[in-house]
């Protein structure tokens, strides 16, 4: 019986492995795509004006005053090589609207690009916006 049990294990994780490998996008050489925006850079993004300008961008939504909702919402900012926000996506967010507001705050906000070798570069840049009533 646990030959049994060992196997049927063996085959659904192959199964499971399987379908994560047709999962991968892939371009028509079979391989998977690369990330146009690098995880770091020899000088990173910075907003013009500091943290200071992302924060001035941003309203505490009323439904979050309300019901007294305070934390942080961490994003990843893509941003292209003049320096404008391309997306901002939410790692973990608070809710209340909070999420959104902190989004739009860093989608208004302009900065410096980020340089690999003397060259302007996309870069994933990760924020955390501090909700604090």
């Amino acid at each position: 019986m646990d030959k049994v049990n060992s196997i049927s294990r063996l085959a659904s994780r192959m199964v499971i492995l399987f379908v994560l490998l047709l999962a991968i996008p892939q371009n028509a050489y079979g391989q998977a795509p690369q990330d146009p925006y690098l995880a770091f850079a020899e000088q990173m993004p910075a907003p013009d004006g500091g943290l200071k300008a992302v924060y001035n961008n941003i309203k505490y939504p009323a439904i979050a005053k309300q019901a007294g909702i305070q934390g942080k919402v961490f994003v990843l900012a893509y941003i292209n090589e003049t320096g404008g926000v391309d997306d901002v996506k939410v790692l973990k967010g608070i809710g209340g609207g909070c999420d959104e507001a902190a989004i739009e705050g860093i989608k208004k906000t302009k900065f410096t690009p980020g340089k690999s070798k003397g060259q302007n570069v996309k870069v994933k840049l990760s924020l955390s916006i501090k909700f604090k009533l």
